[in-house]
């Protein structure tokens, strides 16, 4: 019979580049898997993070093996590309560095074994990810197995999967189910069985087993509201034994897609609100454990979303298992990302089968991505062939799922990509990196208008916020926890008021490493996440989401980390979904409101102030006090001059271009045009190698020639330093308007 052994403790790891020969001859340093070599540097900003190849070590005795046996390596995920050598003979290569792989081991097993594994993440133009907003760490950073099975077993060599395909079909009050494996080897017969269900016993034919099973009166997997499970195993068979077993838990649902109505499950309208997750985390990177996975969805849970988009690649089986669970709708997607390499298809062919491959019975999965803002750099032939033949495999491996994908805000939606895959989704971020607020709801409104058909979701939206930022004024760009919660509020009621939205995916639950940024006073990060880095502190806006989403009962007060105050009068915030709060200062009622999840307190500041809100049976407390000055470390640094021409070399001479004037006048003039690209090309470079390549549409170019320059260096996150901006100004006064 099968058996899975866990190997992750006794490893070596040598950082240097010695070769498979060397490795147990150099001094290295010992260690446990899961590990990467970037959980620091990859996470401090500058963009310097190691990128390269190191080695991995493992001496073990063979294991007790019974005639004919085979062995395998199972790895989990080492990023990105794996060669693995077994006493001094190269085995096996993978490239890909978030999915499963296996390498049978058996031909060059001795009594004593050396296990040497090399992965590099160096970059290159043939495996995903190259280019994008986060840190592609290094290591074997997953967990890894050995698995012994019989000389003939199911299927341990397609793709990392497990041999054993689960489909099921709801017909009114019953399900059929059909069980399909795979075989290596010989064996005459397969007996499925679903635990409370029944069982069946089918023959093997060319290697596959095909049988069917009927459950009366099904328990749906219903999403949050009950994720039930059943439980199916496969036996295989021979001269009357079994000698290989193989289990997957299995979900029976229907779902759909509705033009007006979005997201249809069991025959219901159902809403799917919810969260995008990256794997990371503060001082561990991308090497966590099954304890921060269930920490992960625990806070998921809490703040009351029913789907995550799973960005932006494969994510741990473990994960997908607790989606599962608790009833999360998940989007799964490959790191098919930023920037299209013409060297890149069989990877992105390879990663496609293998998520499928691999995640076929999850009954939380609903839709398989193809790519995410992989136009950045614009729209080749060689990308819509490559699109056109991921499209198709997807719905060959499984033609129960729809294809999506998560297009760029600046790609125009008559452009022919916007509707290859089945259904779709946009990442949309104005009234943060460009544009209003309110051009948020044009954009949907626009595209429903033009194409009312169409399937049509949001897969991306955020404003980045540091905890440590605050202000009473808040504004774009200024990266205060005030402007994040004026942001997500406008769009939880955007996206309420067109409930043709299939999907809205906040991005991101948690704050992640992207360390090509240095924004927002906070180097190597992507703070656009409800919840900090190291899990530690909730950000007000979750808990505006907990109060639209999670019907157990709360009140929270914003603005706990606002303590110093300057304002005559300051507003105090409070989310619930309680309809009723009262307020008290200092113990006295201030006021009692009646309203609907966001209520606004105004509140005259005298020294200090014990602020308590309830609500039924619970309340939150935080206290503030009045100061006579700006506490100026709530200002992110480049901003702390709210009036540029304060400066004393700050100038605004008539006839002359000032960073006053709109872009779009300013770029009348060619010498104008080229200041303002050069100030944008730096700031680009602040954000990562992503923006660095951005190729703007008609209809961004449109948006960010109606803002002034200095709209447009206030959103900047502090990347244009003062001085900058004053050498900017100096340079436009030298240059006469150009009159129409």
């Amino acid at each position: 019979m099968r058996k899975t052994i866990l190997i992750n403790e006794d490893w070596k790891f040598v950082k240097e580049n010695v070769g498979a020969e060397k490795i147990f001859g150099t001094q290295g340093e010992k260690i446990n898997i899961p590990h990467t070599w970037n959980a620091i540097d990859g996470q401090d900003g500058g963009n310097d993070y190691y990128r390269g190849t190191c080695w991995y070590g493992k001496t073990f005795d063979k294991p007790e093996l019974n005639n004919g046996d085979q062995v395998y390596l199972e790895f989990r995920g080492a990023n990105s590309t794996a060669e693995v050598w077994m006493n001094n003979t190269k085995l096996s290569k993978h490239d890909g560095g978030y999915s499963t792989f296996r390498v049978n081991i058996t031909e060059v097993l001795k009594e004593e074994n050396e296990l040497v594994v090399s992965v590099d993440n160096s970059p290159n133009d043939r495996v995903y990810p190259q280019k994008a907003d986060f840190t592609f760490y290094g290591g074997i950073y997953r967990d890894v197995y050995m698995v012994i099975v019989a000389d003939s077993h199911f299927d341990m060599d397609y793709y990392g999967g497990s041999g054993l395909n689960i489909t099921s079909e709801i017909i009114e009050k019953s399900a059929n189910v059909d069980l399909k494996s795979f075989v290596t080897g010989e064996a005459e017969v397969v007996r499925y069985t679903i635990n409370g269900v029944g069982s069946t016993e089918v023959p093997v034919v060319e290697g596959v087993a095909s049988g069917k099973i009927e459950i009366p009166k099904v328990q749906l997997w219903d999403g949050v509201e009950n994720p039930y499970l059943y439980e199916a195993k496969a036996e295989l068979i021979k001269d009357g034994n079994v000698i290989d077993q193989v289990e997957s838990r299995f979900g029976c649902k229907t779902f759909s897609f509705d033009k007006d109505k979005g997201f249809i499950l069991n025959g219901r309208p159902y809403p799917l609100r919810g969260v995008s997750r990256h794997q990371d985390r503060r001082g561990a990177g991308n090497a966590i454990t099954r304890e921060m996975m269930i920490e992960d969805m625990e806070l998921i849970k809490e703040i009351g979303a029913n789907t995550i988009r799973l960005a932006h690649y494969q994510h741990d089986q473990y994960f997908y298992d607790l989606c599962d669970e608790y009833g999360m709708i998940v989007w799964a997607e490959i790191p098919y990302i930023t920037e299209h390499m013409t060297n890149g298809r069989e990877n992105t062919i390879t990663q496609l089968t293998e998520l499928i491959v691999q995640n076929y019975n999850h009954p939380s999965i609903i839709c398989w991505g193809l790519s995410n803002e992989i136009t950045v750099t614009g729209v080749t032939d060689d990308l819509m062939e490559n699109h056109k033949i991921l499209n198709d495999l997807a719905h060959s491996l499984d033609s129960t799922r729809p294809t999506t994908m998560a297009h760029v805000f600046m790609l125009e939606i008559d452009e022919p990509l916007v509707t290859l895959p089945d259904i779709m989704s946009y990442n949309l971020y104005y009234g943060w990196y460009l544009g209003n607020l309110a051009d948020n709801d044009k954009f949907f409104d626009d595209f429903h208008k033009k194409y009312p058909d169409k399937i049509i979701g949001l897969a991306e939206y955020g404003a980045d916020a540091n905890p440590k930022l605050q202000s009473p004024t808040p504004e774009k760009g200024d990266y205060t926890e005030q402007y994040q919660t004026v942001y997500h509020e406008h769009m939880v009621n955007m996206f309420n008021d067109r409930p043709y939205l299939w999907a809205t995916h906040v991005w991101n639950m948690f704050d992640f490493a992207a360390d090509g940024r240095d924004e927002g006073g906070e180097n190597g990060i992507n703070q656009k996440g409800l919840i900090t880095f190291d899990r530690k502190y909730k950000k007000d806006a979750f808990y505006l989401y907990k109060a639209y989403w999670n019907n157990e009962p709360f009140v929270h007060l914003c603005g706990r980390n606002y303590v110093e105050r300057h304002e005559e009068v300051t507003e105090i915030k409070v989310y619930s979904n309680y309809d009723s709060v009262e307020l008290y200062s200092n113990g006295e009622l201030v006021e009692k409101q009646s309203g609907n999840k966001v209520f606004i307190f105004k509140l005259k500041l005298q020294d200090e102030h014990r602020i308590e809100v309830k609500a039924g049976n619970c309340s939150d407390e935080i206290t503030i006090r009045k100061v006579s000055e700006k506490n100026k470390d709530y200002v992110l640094v480049g901003r702390d001059v709210i009036n540029w021409f304060d400066h004393p070399e700050m100038n605004q001479p008539e006839g002359y271009y000032s960073i006053k004037d709109v872009m779009a006048d300013i770029r009348k003039s060619p010498e104008g045009a080229q200041i303002l690209d050069n100030m944008m090309n730096y700031a680009k470079a602040k954000r990562g190698d992503v923006a660095k390549n951005v190729k703007k549409s008609e209809s961004m170019i449109k948006i960010m020639n109606a803002m002034t320059v200095e709209a447009l260096i206030k959103q900047s996150g502090g990347s244009i330093p003062e001085s900058m901006v004053v050498e900017i100004n100096k340079a436009l006064n030298q240059i006469q308007k150009v009159n129409d």
